[in-house]
């Protein structure tokens, strides 16, 4: 039979075009694959080199089903992500803040892509990314590239950073910044580095804030307290990322908050009943100025124990807070 240029590609052409328009309620049929080939790519064939094909690409591995009947023929059954996964996977992405506006659309589109366009333009009639808080720094995408090419190598970043001043301008801050990157860490929306500085220690920045990223040839500074477990309990501790002294904090909540609290510090935290309608634990916490405020915020449902350093700090928070 007349074979064309295009002919070597037309297995590809029959895998992309059941990928994007095959459904188990509306199969594809040969007689649509054959037109397609024709009127798209100017391939020629019949029905027994469509049959062919199919076959081909089922022994390959793709996971094309066979639908008989009047209204029958093939349609994917399954796929690298299957559509729960792809909306978790964009409502992620829709909602995260420390992704721009742009950098979100292009990353959802390519997510559709996973899927026929009847379900991919189900889900976009559900995505809402304008008018969302987002970040407005449209490398962070290539900032967080770079970090993790740091961390592989073992190496350390140089990097500038800056503030938002009242107008709404960058305001760079006088001196670079120079860091052992150990970890990215996502809080309140926001994505951090975790990394050690000779000047600060054990620190965190705002990946939105950072900007002209490099990878230097200097060898990272050992620093066990963010290497593998470590790091993981590390960011538990932070609230919001403030940095502060750690120190192991007991609390006694109302027993309303148990899944506030289990949430904020996972199932594994012990809760100890302390009466009827109230229970104590204990956790590793960085004392800062937003763990207070969450303590607070629960009023008279949440009380901290001990340290008592830490108990006249929240005292102390509150006074300052009513003058």
């Amino acid at each position: 039979m007349p074979k064309s240029d295009n002919q070597k590609l037309k297995i590809f052409y029959i895998l992309d075009y059941l990928q994007k328009n095959s459904h188990e309620d509306k199969p594809v049929r040969a007689s649509e694959l054959i037109d397609m080939l024709d009127r798209q790519h100017n391939i020629r064939c019949d029905r027994k080199t469509v049959y062919s094909d199919i076959a081909a690409l089922m022994d390959y591995g793709i996971d094309i089903v066979t639908k008989p009947g009047k209204n029958g023929g093939y349609y994917i059954a399954s796929r690298n992500f299957e559509l729960p996964e792809l909306k978790l996977l964009i409502d992620a992405v829709q909602s995260s803040r420390y992704l721009t506006e742009k950098k979100s659309r292009e990353l959802i589109e390519k997510l559709c892509n996973q899927c026929n366009e009847h379900d991919a333009n189900l889900m976009k009639r559900n995505v809402v990314v304008s008018g969302r808080v987002k970040s407005m720094n449209e490398t962070i995408y290539y900032s967080v590239d770079t970090i993790q090419e740091a961390i592989s190598q073992n190496r350390q970043i140089r990097f500038r950073y800056f503030d938002w001043d009242m107008d709404g301008q960058r305001k760079y801050r006088e001196k670079d910044y120079q860091v052992s990157p150990y970890g990215l860490c996502q809080d309140n929306e926001n994505c951090y580095l975790l990394g050690h500085s000779p000047r600060y220690g054990i620190t965190s920045y705002r990946v939105d804030r950072m900007s002209d990223i490099q990878v230097t040839d200097e060898a990272r500074t050992p620093c066990p307290e963010l290497t593998g477990k470590a790091l993981i309990e590390h960011a538990n501790s932070l609230f919001q990322m403030f940095s502060g002294d750690a120190v192991k904090v007991k609390m006694r909540f109302h027993r309303d908050l148990i899944n506030v609290v289990i949430d904020r510090f996972g199932k594994d935290t012990m809760l100890i009943p302390d009466g009827e309608e109230h229970f104590t634990f204990t956790v590793p916490v960085t004392v800062s100025p937003m763990f207070l405020s969450w303590v607070i915020g629960f009023g008279k449902k949440a009380r901290i124990v001990y340290p008592q350093s830490v108990v006249d700090r929240c005292r102390q928070m509150c006074l300052d807070a009513m003058d």
